[in-house]
């Protein structure tokens, strides 16, 4: 019979150092083990391959194109751990939370995030601090970004229907409308308005313009590609232009200039709504704005009193910022043209 643990034993290590922080310190370890765990188990194709059909160590060699297969097996096991994957005859399929990761495109993106560039930024941080080169997530990981962002997107869509029920607009653009989705329930909620929406990245214009043909709304609206500054005599003055998520990626000096440039697209009376993540002690909001820092194009997360600021000297008519997201400083400013 296993010999018991002695009180002695419990007692020492009660009284050693701080107990409490030991055992925090031990928990947020396991946890940084698992995500670095699966995410692992999402960039190597390993879960993916053996959803798509149960494999065996030589099977999974052979198409992900991995020489060690001692090693491949010790990371199975790991994986089997955490029952993310299980053998059963000699191949590995997936597994329970296995499925529960590849089965919603949220919790896999937060995986790939979190496990990726949100912490890869502290590992890579003293070799910046040191002048090493700056990041660029926010280019190279720009789907990640937009699909982790969809998370926030109840959120902004309720307060977005909001605004336009309130404002009834005949003409509303999206800037940066990524994936469409936005302009599509601006449009749904004002069923007499037409829409534009604009985007940088040529991708997601395509992505947007089969959304809204999707949901038959290609009649009503157009998709734009480029920057809306150099495509403004395109766009005629519209009632409400919604800027979600964008705002920070603009150089804090130039932002004034940017929203004045936006102010001009609004037809008297029309609105701006900002929507974005504001600098605050919250730990997630010290964190983004420090990836945000961290990357090409100074670019820094907006304080709730700083961008009123911004609107204002932009010679537009900011109301008080409102939080959107309970335990987030995400937040919404409806800023109207005189």
């Amino acid at each position: 019979m296993p010999r018991m643990v002695s009180a002695r034993a419990l007692w020492q290590v009660a009284r050693a150092g701080n107990l409490p922080a030991r055992l925090r310190a031990t928990r947020e370890g396991q946890t940084a083990v698992r995500l670095q765990l699966v995410s692992a188990g999402l960039r190597t194709g390993v879960l993916d391959a053996v959803a798509e059909r149960p494999r065996s160590v030589e099977d999974l060699c052979e198409d992900l194109g991995i020489a060690d297969a001692a090693l491949l097996q010790a990371f199975l096991r790991v994986l089997a751990a955490s029952r993310l994957v299980e053998e059963r005859g000699g191949t590995w399929r997936l597994g329970r939370q296995g499925r529960v990761v590849l089965g919603d495109d949220l919790v896999r993106a937060s995986y790939e995030a979190f496990g990726g560039f949100h912490t890869g930024l502290y590992r890579d941080l003293g070799e910046q601090l040191r002048g090493g080169p700056a990041r660029r997530d926010v280019v190279d990981e720009g789907g990640v970004i937009a699909r982790i962002s969809a998370g926030f997107e109840p959120f902004v869509h309720e307060v977005l229907t909001r605004t336009v029920t309130e404002r009834r607009p005949r003409r509303v653009l999206d800037i940066g409308c990524g994936a469409g989705l936005q302009l599509a329930e601006a449009l749904d909620a004002a069923p007499d308005a037409e829409g534009v929406g604009v985007d940088t990245d040529e991708a997601a214009v395509a992505i947007a313009r089969q959304t809204l043909e999707r949901r038959g709304l290609a009649g009503r609206a157009a998709v734009l590609h480029g920057d809306v500054r150099e495509l403004a005599a395109r766009i005629q003055p519209v009632d409400l232009a919604l800027l979600a998520n964008v705002v920070y990626y603009v150089p804090l000096g130039e932002r004034a200039a940017f929203l004045r440039d936006l102010g001009r697209l609004l037809a008297p009376g029309g609105a701006l709504l900002v929507v974005t993540t504001v600098a605050t002690p919250h730990l997630f909001s010290r964190h983004f704005d420090l990836l945000l820092r961290a990357q090409e194009g100074a670019m820094e997360l907006p304080d709730a009193g700083g961008l009123v600021a911004q609107l204002t000297e932009a010679g537009l008519l900011p109301g008080e910022p409102q939080p959107i997201a309970p335990g987030t400083p995400l937040t919404a400013v409806v800023a109207t043209r005189s």
